[in-house]
């Protein structure tokens, strides 16, 4: 571990002599005065002052973290995963509510679920009785479908979910944290996040102070040099480390080149930055199976970043993460993630179906395509992934998709396709609603008849009845050339990701129309309990994750040749090798390669056209 002072400007140091200036004291002191004091010692002993209000004793690494998001404006800290990011940031918040009365905190992050966790980590405290001094301090305390609030005196800690950027501008945030924050869209920290920071706390009492020391310092009374000078606001940032190419790894460099002096900034914002891997953690912290367990079900870049706080600068599979960042929509533009369709849109389903009930099973994966046929491509909208689940919840899901979306065409891996779509069809939910999916046949994989064999597929379909659905048998052949299709398209930016539902396209997608109490997608029965309106919001939220989750099982993906000259497309042999329900999938990456696959079946299908009909009748005149 190392340590930097930087160049930057001197920060003030709060109560930085509190402990010789009690000390000091003698005799009787006034109520007020000892109030003061009490505050300033309370400031300037964090450790003590989290044990004696909540009975939490902290760690050295977390009593210098705490510290120094109170006396810094910006804090960045990168932080292996298991290192208690939500507990010690908890901690802050309700320190700062505490002796700070009146500041408004904001807790955001990559989902309201994971904003909430960090809400829980202080409730959980304060039900400790431990906490009694702590929890008498709490005034209010609500749940909204989309807001949490503490009120601890008259300062409040607010968890709000990330894509209602209208809601977000409506709150003056004296502090903002955000959990997770290498997810965290640059547009939203530039545009919603960064302004807050402008927003000053308390302006009528700074104006009337300052008018009051301006008319003093033109008497004579004090100096210039002597004015008060007000906190600013604070930025807190906690991630695991991100790729060199991602938003993060840009500011983390402009901070680090601010915090040594290197480029100029115009006004007194002193900034932060922790970098703690794993083994900077504390024993009673870490459990080395837990260890062992990621370095087994990780690449070594996703290790090196989650718990060596390391940036790495791509990943090292077959498909590189940075070309599917560039084939990603940027937040706030269209196609957005969607949980139900537009009616006059077209949309293509893939799955790759698991009968396994297990946890620790491969995932239950269905993706969704909103097509364009201007160009004709496809962008990815709509992710499910459950391992685990019952046959019925997966039949649920995809009929809520099928009656949800306008689903022009469907694929499957033939490998349980035949037994799923069978039992879907024979499900008292299909029958009932007089929904059956039938099955294309044809031969796609000869080059020389596969023109015929498109017009063969395109007599076969029948939209009207439902005859949409290719099972696809993975042969060898078939392994290789979709997925060098896929590489091909992430190349030329013919598939692409949809972007974060944000500001209006959130509130839409939100408004949804949708069986969202029957639906299961959330392993946690906490989860699955809460309203519709909050199922909703994690619905919407959730598809970024699994998204991501798409993509972070593509970059594992490495390529071999065996001796037979045969190329195979597989998680590395040691990720193959872990078992468990953290275990390393592929079942999203599988629906994706035959979604993408799909896409260009059902254009060529569309465009190829239909054989010359022989006439069998020659008109002729008749005297």
């Amino acid at each position: 571990m190392s340590w930097e002072e930087g160049k930057q400007q001197e920060r003030i140091k709060y109560s930085s002599n509190i402990n010789q200036k009690i000390l000091a004291k003698k005799g009787f002191i006034e109520e007020h005065e000892a109030k003061l004091l009490l505050y300033e010692f309370l400031r300037g002993n964090t450790t003590f002052a989290v044990d004696m209000l909540s009975g939490v004793k902290l760690f050295p690494f977390q009593h210098m973290a705490i510290k120094a998001m109170l006396e810094s404006d910006y804090f960045m800290g990168v932080w292996s995963r298991g290192m208690s990011k939500s507990f010690t940031t908890g901690v802050f918040a309700f320190l700062d509510a505490l002796l700070n009365q009146g500041v408004e905190i904001g807790i955001v992050s990559k989902s309201f679920r994971q904003a909430k966790m960090i809400f829980k980590k202080i409730e959980d405290i304060l039900n400790k009785p431990e906490a009694a001094m702590l929890a008498q301090c709490v005034t209010r305390k609500s749940k909204a479908n989309d807001q949490w609030t503490l009120e601890i005196g008259a300062s409040k800690i607010h968890a709000l979910p990330l894509g209602d950027g209208e809601k977000l501008r409506g709150f003056r945030f004296h502090r903002i944290i955000i959990d997770e924050f290498l997810l965290m869209p640059e547009r939203i920290y530039n545009e919603v996040i960064v302004p807050f920071l402008s927003v000053v706390e308390n302006p009528t009492e700074r104006e009337d102070l300052y008018n009051l020391e301006t008319r003093m310092i033109k008497e004579g009374k004090m100096k210039e040099v002597d004015r008060h000078v007000w906190p600013n606001n604070k930025l807190i940032m906690l991630s695991s480390a991100s790729y060199k190419f991602e938003y993060m790894y840009k500011l983390y460099q402009k901070f680090e080149l601010l915090i040594n002096g290197d480029i100029p900034e115009k006004g007194t914002a002193h900034r932060t930055i922790m970098h703690f891997s794993y083994d900077c953690a504390p024993q009673q912290l870490y459990d080395q199976n837990l260890i062992n367990q990621a370095r087994a079900s990780m690449s070594q870049s996703q290790f090196d970043r989650e718990f060596g706080a390391v940036f790495t600068d791509d990943s090292s599979g077959y498909f590189k993460i940075s070309k599917m960042a560039s084939c990603t929509v940027p937040d706030g533009q269209s196609p957005c993630v969607e949980v139900a369709g537009e009616p006059s849109d077209k949309y293509l389903l893939s799955f790759d179906p698991s009968w396994a009930e297990s946890e620790s099973s491969d995932d239950f994966a269905i993706q969704v395509f909103k097509l364009n046929d201007g160009n004709q491509h496809g962008t990815l909208v709509h992710n499910y992934a459950m391992s685990g689940a019952r046959l019925k919840d997966h039949i649920f899901y995809l009929h809520y998709l099928l009656t949800n979306f306008n689903i022009v065409a469907m694929v499957g891996d033939y490998n349980g396709g035949v037994q799923f779509l069978n039992a879907c069809n024979e499900s008292s939910l299909f029958k009932q609603n007089n929904l059956e999916i039938k099955t294309i046949s044809v031969e796609l994989d000869n080059l020389e008849n596969y023109q015929q064999a498109l017009r063969d597929a395109k007599l076969e379909y029948n939209l009207d009845k439902k005859r949409i659905c290719i099972l696809r048998k993975p042969t060898s052949q078939w392994i290789r050339n979709s997925n060098e299709l896929l590489q091909a398209n992430f190349d030329h930016k013919r598939i692409f990701f949809g972007s974060r539902a944000v500001n209006d396209d959130y509130q839409k997608q939100r408004n949804k129309k949708i069986p969202i109490k029957e639906l299961k997608f959330l392993r946690s029965i906490e989860d699955e309990k809460q309203s519709a309106a909050a199922k909703m919001i994690d619905l919407v939220e959730y598809q970024i994750d699994l998204m991501e989750k798409t993509k972070g099982e593509c970059a594992l993906i490495q390529i071999k040749t065996t001796a037979h000259g045969t190329q195979t497309f597989d998680l590395p042999d040691n990720l193959k090798r872990t078992t468990g329900p953290e275990k390393a999938r592929k079942d999203s990456y599988s629906a994706l390669v035959l979604g993408n696959w799909m896409i260009k079946i059902y254009y060529d299908m569309m465009n190829v056209e239909q054989s010359n009909v022989q006439a069998t009748f020659t008109p002729m005149f008749v005297a």
